[in-house]
């Protein structure tokens, strides 16, 4: 048990005066744990009590070899493993649950202690995951290191006259080169027109001279994301499209700045929204700023407009604005994932964002 996280969260559950809670996310057990268990349609639940009382509820079928730092509780597939739960749970009233309990396992307790009040949990450790601890940065650093080495190599594929699937393909090949066997999401890897559609899926077009190419590019190192944008351009880049690429630059530097402690994650969005609003391009940029960042791609705690949370010093969120005008072919995005300071943050990803123009094939 990791646990000075756990301390965190009992911190966090006194504060909310949620006395004990389940966690069922997997990512959130392997969070305080450090072992990864997928228990598919079976029972998986952590106990948590604020007087420190940990217990985990697991099938058998998953053995343990390595001391967990709580007291394990086992059960097997004739057995009703939520009455099982229900044997060890403390009277406390306010009793949490985390979003991703199946709805079968909540009622099944419902029935059988109807006297509490189930409340929402996964707040909880969704704002405590949200500011990664000195270890989970260092991981970050280095994903994010990889990240950058994969974009660089990843880059002159496109003058090769791949198209979108092969390009792709290169991609998890450079990926697997670099000893990074997970991907963070399926590479984006689009040309021209597919560019300005903000999550094309990858097809078998190729790319033309004039076209921009974004490459959204992402893969787990040790457990923890990253996840990068940049868009090039194949031949030449016309007028219109290097004054789209140069005001999402801007915006991206914009978004950047405005990264810092005590600021709302919605002064980072509106810091690089505004800015396109004022060039005329708003009604192209038409998804939110960012996303938190850690052990998953995306983690609860969103950069968009409506998102008033404060910002604190190791919280790790993407700043990436982006035009996409559909019917003129071009679609720009810039990437980059930020850490943040006591005063500032760091910007994780070194590859250049200048504009960058690659040969025809």
């Amino acid at each position: 048990m990791k646990q000075k996280r756990l301390n965190r969260i009992i911190e966090r559950m006194k504060q909310d005066q949620v006395p004990h809670m389940i966690i069922s996310d997997p990512v959130a057990i392997f969070y305080l744990t450090g072992t990864w268990i997928f228990p598919g349609e079976r029972m998986l639940a952590l106990y948590l009590h604020e007087n420190g009382d940990t217990k985990l509820f697991i099938n058998k079928l998953f053995p343990q070899d390595e001391d967990l730092g709580c007291e394990l509780i086992w059960y097997n597939d004739v057995e009703d493993a939520v009455e099982i739960l229900s044997r060890h749970i403390a009277s406390d009233q306010i009793m949490g649950i985390d979003k991703t309990w199946p709805a079968r396992f909540l009622l099944r307790l419902q029935d059988l202690c109807p006297d509490k009040k189930y409340v929402n949990g996964s707040n909880i450790v969704d704002d405590v995951r949200r500011v990664k601890d000195e270890k989970e940065q260092k991981l970050m650093r280095e994903s994010s290191r990889i990240n950058d080495r994969v974009m660089e190599e990843l880059i002159p594929y496109v003058t090769r006259g791949l198209t979108e699937t092969e390009l792709n393909e290169k991609a998890r090949e450079i990926y697997a080169k670099n000893d990074i066997k997970k991907l963070s999401f399926d590479p984006i890897t689009a040309y021209g027109r597919s560019a300005a559609d903000p999550h094309h899926v990858t097809d078998d077009s190729k790319g033309k001279r004039g076209d921009s190419v974004v490459l959204d590019i992402g893969g787990f190192y040790k457990d923890y994301a990253s996840d990068m944008t940049r868009t090039v351009f194949i031949g030449e880049a016309s007028e219109r499209a290097r004054e789209i690429y140069e005001i999402v630059l801007e915006a991206n530097r914009r978004g950047i700045e405005a990264a810092k402690p005590g600021n709302r994650m919605c002064d980072v969005d509106l810091a690089a929204r505004n800015y396109i609003e004022e060039k005329g391009f708003g009604q192209y940029f038409t998804h939110r700023t960012g996303h938190s960042i850690g052990l998953e791609d995306h983690e609860t705690g969103d950069v968009s407009s409506v998102n008033e949370a404060i910002i604190k010093p190791g919280q790790i969120f993407s700043v990436e604005p982006g035009i996409y005008i559909l019917d003129e072919g071009i679609g720009v995005r810039i990437e980059d994932l930020v850490l943040i300071t006591e005063d500032g943050c760091e910007v994780l990803n070194h590859f250049t964002k200048d504009l960058i123009i690659v040969p025809e094939a």
